[in-house]
């Protein structure tokens, strides 16, 4: 209680002079998202968002240097109008609550994609203007890969992997690390979907959650768009989009122009790390944080895991154990559904 009087005091000696209070300051706690941040909404005009972000869990000092990057590159990310470093505080612009995959069913879903794949373009375009960032490199997809054993297979599903299976991940996991060295390595948003994007007024487009960027694969954040984890598109408007994509990346000079089969092969492995990554992460929410409305969205996240490694080589195996082995498990989760898409 103490503390969430000190966070209120210091909101009030926070606010800029172009936001007015009438009367007691009052904060509407807000919907979290997968982090550790608390948001709360002001009744000032215009309100304004209070962010208590633990400082010993959450990247500040990164969020507040990369939102006035990508402002200097043309992207519109919340104005930080305070920020206390010690506490983990920080007042920041309202952007209100129109999430880019709120829209989709009421706008025209192309001129979204569009936008969206606008901006992405100008992230990509800053890489060599960037500040330093995180590579995700091979240690760092190592980790990420981990969390697929660590928290899906052993603390949800309660298997544990024999040293048969264990090689087959292996040699799985390194045709994902080879396939992401070889693409081109750009500024990444790193979580650049539906919702970490916002229509604001005007239609215009607004970015948020960018502070775990990296320097990575050309394909990652778009596999992320379009591939989203709580959005389904049929497979021939991913490929149409992602083909189409191909080409402004040849076009803004960041991609030297490589067969269509090469780049579908960089962005389905892509997709591959991402999903199994997040296969752990959803996980890991569930048990740890309790947040146990992102095991709603596994189904998605199992779908796209299992079309993108039917199609190669170089993934049958993992395809084959995942349908011979995890899926009975998974059947048995009264939250899992197969997802007949």
């Amino acid at each position: 209680m103490q503390d969430q009087q000190f966070f209120s005091q210091w909101i009030e000696r926070s606010l800029p002079s172009t936001v007015t209070s009438s009367g007691l300051l009052q904060l509407e706690a807000l919907a979290g998202d997968a982090g550790f941040r608390r948001y709360f909404r002001s009744n000032t005009q215009p309100s304004v968002i209070a962010v208590n972000s633990p400082p010993k869990k959450e990247k500040n000092a990164e969020y507040v240097g990369l939102s006035l990057f990508l402002q200097s590159q043309g992207l519109i990310t919340p104005t930080i109008h305070a920020v206390n470093f010690t506490h983990g505080y920080m007042l920041v612009e309202d952007f209100g609550g129109t999430l880019f995959g709120q829209q989709l069913e009421v706008v025209d879903s192309g001129v979204l994609y569009d936008q969206a794949e606008t901006e992405l373009i100008k992230i990509q375009r800053a890489t060599d203007k960037a500040p330093a960032i995180p590579l995700h490199d091979e240690t760092k997809i190592d980790q990420e890969l981990a969390l697929f054993e660590q928290w899906f297979l052993k603390s949800l599903l309660n298997y544990h992997l024999n040293s048969d299976e264990k090689a087959l991940l292996d040699s799985f996991f390194t045709a994902i690390k080879n396939s992401a060295k070889e693409q081109p390595q750009v500024m990444i948003h790193a979580d650049y979907h539906s919702r970490n994007l916002m229509i604001l007024e005007q239609n215009k487009l607004g970015v948020i959650d960018f502070q775990d960027a990296m320097l990575g694969a050309i394909t990652y954040d778009l596999v992320s768009l379009l591939k989203d984890c709580y959005v389904y598109w049929p497979e021939s408007w991913v490929t149409k989009r992602a083909l189409a994509y191909k080409q402004r990346l040849v076009s803004a000079g960041l991609l030297v122009d490589v067969a269509d089969s090469q780049f579908l092969k960089w962005f389905d492995f892509m997709g591959l790390q991402r999903h199994i990554k997040v296969l752990g992460i959803f996980s890991r929410l569930a048990l740890r944080d309790s947040k146990r409305g992102y095991l709603n969205d596994m189904p998605l996240v199992v779908h796209y895991c299992l079309k993108a490694s039917s199609k190669y080589p170089q993934t049958e195996a993992f395809n084959h154990w995942f349908k011979q082995t995890v899926l009975p498990l998974l059947a048995q989760q009264s939250w899992y559904s197969d997802k007949e898409l």
